[in-house]
């Protein structure tokens, strides 16, 4: 029964903190998701906008300092585009414990 108990332990530790190791390597990426309301959508959509420009750019003819400017605004952009577009995020592990949950108690 201990030995049951530890196994269920470890699994449950794994499933919860394997997903947050994995989060830290991800690359953040612009949100899709719509948002609310109409002024939001049209600001998130000239933001979206903005980053396309900045990728489209030839970033090789530009100093060191023009750069770091460019990075600034992507963080505030994409920090932007989260703020408006909100939303839950439920990593894989977290999940398939609360499916294990329910179909142990119903």
């Amino acid at each position: 029964m201990k030995k049951i108990i530890l196994c269920l332990m470890v699994t449950c530790l794994s499933l919860t903190l394997i997903p947050l190791q994995s989060n830290a390597a991800t690359i953040a990426k612009t949100s899709s998701s719509v948002p609310a309301k109409p002024a939001e959508a049209a600001e998130a959509k000239t933001l979206e906008l903005r980053l396309n420009e900045i990728n489209a750019m030839n970033k090789s003819e530009l100093k060191s300092a023009e750069k770091k400017s460019l990075r600034k605004e992507v963080k505030s952009i994409n920090h932007r585009l989260r703020e408006i577009g909100g939303g839950v995020y439920i990593s894989v592990g977290a999940l398939i414990l609360i499916v294990i949950l329910l179909v142990i108690l119903l």
